[in-house]
């Protein structure tokens, strides 16, 4: 009889632990737009970073609510891969409803951006930020009611004429961008991962300076 409550017992504490560890869920959010006309555009940096990780795992994409998801598993953290089917400018709506859906807290959420200021290729991680007038950020500030969530700013240059921002940006990355474009992925991908595995802080020491 006693063994058999001693059983019990620790059949129900394990229950209990087990229901108070939260589960290491992570919402990547790439921006970009959908559409032939825009793929592989500086634009859609963001969908770019994730269809190369998606790749090193063999999985794909499928369309559900506000945009193209997938699961990636790494080192026992899931990563929630959201592509908004919104367009940029509508972004927040999908992250709202994803970080909800999924039940994830706002620490968790990283979104991917291409960035006019930083030169091309340069990477730089934040933990929190303004939109830099980006219509991407300045709408998920929006939904949000907040900017407090981690950004990888994905630097795509600024060579371009007056006038001719639009076109740059969504334009097609030039033969010598292409040359070193990948590197440049595989780097962010390894942000993504050490931000989920070390943190922000430590994963922007690492590679913030490089």
């Amino acid at each position: 009889m006693i063994k058999q409550f001693i059983n019990l017992f620790r059949s129900t504490n394990k229950s209990s632990t087990n229901k108070n560890v939260p589960e290491m869920k992570y919402l990547i959010v790439g921006l970009g737009n959908i559409g032939a006309e825009y793929e592989h555009t500086r634009h859609n940096i963001g969908f770019d970073v994730l269809d190369a990780m998606a790749r090193e795992k063999e999985i794909t994409f499928k369309d559900q609510r506000y945009g193209a998801i997938t699961e990636y598993k790494f080192k026992g953290r899931t990563f929630i891969l959201l592509k908004p089917n919104t367009y940029v400018n509508l972004s927040g709506r999908a992250v709202n409803y994803w970080l909800q859906k999924e039940k994830i807290p706002l620490e968790n959420l990283l979104v991917i951006v291409d960035d006019l200021a930083l030169p091309f290729g340069s990477l730089r991680l934040k933990p929190k930020g303004g939109d830099a007038g980006h219509n991407g950020l300045k709408n998920i500030q929006a939904m949000m009611n907040t900017a407090a969530y981690a950004r990888l700013r994905f630097g795509i240059g600024n060579d371009f004429s007056r006038g001719q921002q639009v076109d740059y940006v969504l334009g097609r990355w030039s033969e010598d961008e292409m040359e070193t474009l990948k590197d440049r992925i595989k780097t962010s991908i390894g942000i993504i991962k050490s931000f989920a595995t070390i943190g922000v802080a430590r994963t922007m020491n690492q590679f913030n300076k490089k």
